[in-house]
């Protein structure tokens, strides 16, 4: 009965990690201004994104752009798209090998060691998930907090760590606890 809690509780766990991958995925809020000037009448804040970026006005209006040309990309940015999109799509079959893995537990226990190379598959894959959104979305973060303590970095060049970036570490502490809740069977 234990293990079936636990499958079903690492099921839930890769479920949430996949839908915080999607979402850090395509949210604008990688890079957020920064205001660290004395200004406290801010007009403008800018989200940079993978995808594009966003500049809200007083709260009211919100205008986004997707970048115009993938190869005027800069080389970093390029690779966190491309890491990001395959963690979205290894989250999918890790999710769906979990499922078929719970449902073939609850039915037969007539051959375990078929069950348990498809629980293992499932929890490696969701591991691997996890160091595909944790390589872009740290390396970021540290490149933020790296720029921003930069003196020679220009205060309106400054940015803060945005949403998407906590998300992306919250999903793969998910995942990281759904791969290791399905090894350990």
């Amino acid at each position: 009965m234990a293990c079936c809690v636990l499958q079903i509780t690492g099921l839930i766990f890769g479920g949430i990690g996949m839908v915080g991958t999607m979402a850090a995925t395509v949210m604008p809020q990688w890079r957020v201004s920064a205001y660290i000037d004395g200004n406290i009448v801010v007009f403008e804040t800018i989200w940079e994104g993978l995808w594009m970026d966003c500049i809200s006005q007083l709260g009211r209006r919100l205008q986004c752009k997707f970048y115009d040309s993938v190869l005027a990309l800069p080389p970093p940015l390029e690779a966190f798209r491309a890491l990001m999109c395959m963690a979205m799509v290894l989250s999918i079959i890790s999710f769906l090998m979990a499922i078929v893995g719970v449902k073939y537990t609850h039915r037969t226990k007539k051959d375990p060691q078929g069950i348990s190379i498809f629980v293992l598959a499932a929890g490696v894959a969701f591991l691997l998930t996890a160091i595909l959104v944790l390589i872009p979305v740290s390396w970021t973060g540290g490149s933020i907090i790296r720029d921003f303590y930069d003196p020679e970095v220009p205060i309106p060049l400054k940015r803060e760590l945005g949403a998407a970036l906590y998300v992306g570490w919250v999903s793969t502490a998910l995942l990281i606890t759904a791969g290791t809740m399905y090894c350990s069977f």
